[in-house]
């Protein structure tokens, strides 16, 4: 068992809301938290908006591919955040549940996805010291 916190993001198709909070915390905390996103009905690749919304805060989530939700990365992780998985994400005691009521930017323009993003980037920036605070870190 390591001291480094894990965390999974989850939304429907793991191509905007999940790839965003993964971008931002694989970034944010540098490493010290090992980051996973998934989708309970996956995409076919990442919503292009929210790659150049992201590219626009330096971070370059172009190369990720949406992920189906398995039960083994729910319980590989620490915390599970929710952004409208509904019922499908499998629960596990001992697990940190959050759901994150996000707008979707599924077809929306850059202008609708920017305060999004920013909105995750708020949240994660919380979860983080959060998570780095429980592990004393």
């Amino acid at each position: 068992m390591t001291d480094k916190p894990s965390v999974i993001f989850v939304c429907v198709h793991n191509a905007g809301r999940s790839q965003m909070a993964a971008g931002f915390m694989s970034t944010l905390s540098g490493g010290a938290v090992e980051v996973r996103s998934a989708g309970s009905m996956p995409a076919e690749q990442i919503n292009p908006v929210a790659v150049r919304a992201m590219a626009e805060v330096g971070i370059d989530i172009a190369a990720a591919q949406p992920q189906v939700l398995t039960p083994d990365a729910v319980r590989a992780s620490d915390a599970v955040i929710t952004m409208g998985c509904g019922d499908v994400c499998p629960i596990f005691p001992g697990k940190r549940y959050e759901d994150w009521v996000l707008e979707d930017p599924a077809g929306r323009g850059i202008e609708s996805v920017r305060p999004i993003r920013d909105e995750i980037r708020g949240r994660v920036e919380a979860l983080l010291a959060e998570l780095l605070e429980a592990r004393g870190a």
